[in-house]
C-alpha cells in the first residue's frame, strides 16, 4: 500500500510540477511594455542596467509614450545591435497611470 501511495504522490506532484511550468509566465518571455515599465521591469531586459533603465524613463517622460518599439534606439545608449537583442522582449501599449505622475513615481 505505501509504495502505491508513493508512486500516485509522484505522479501527481510531476504533474504539477509540469502543469505550472505551462501556467507561469517565464520571466524570459514576459514582454516588458516601455510605456507603462518601472525601473525594475527594465532592468530584467537583457543588456540593460541601472543607467539604461532610468535613461528609458527620462526620455519617455520628456518625450510622451513610446509610439513603435523602434523608437527605443532614439533613447541614447540603446543602438541597433542592442535593440536587436529586446526586441522579442519589449511591446508599446497605452502609458500606465504611473507616467502621469512623474519620474519619481516610476522608479
Amino acid at each position: 500500500m505505501k509504495k502505491e501511495v508513493s508512486t500516485w504522490m509522484l505522479s501527481v506532484l510531476a504533474f504539477l510540477f509540469c502543469a505550472s511550468a505551462l501556467w507561469a509566465e517565464p520571466e524570459q518571455n514576459r514582454k516588458i511594455n516601455l510605456n507603462q515599465a518601472t525601473l525594475e521591469d527594465l532592468k530584467e531586459l537583457p543588456s540593460i542596467g541601472t543607467s539604461t533603465a532610468k535613461r528609458i524613463l527620462e526620455f519617455c517622460e520628456k518625450n510622451g509614450p513610446f509610439e513603435r518599439i523602434e523608437d527605443l534606439m532614439n533613447v541614447r545608449g540603446i543602438g541597433e545591435k542592442k535593440f536587436l537583442k529586446l526586441k522579442d522582449r519589449i511591446t508599446v501599449g497605452p502609458a500606465g497611470p504611473s507616467s502621469a505622475r512623474g519620474p519619481s513615481s516610476r522608479q
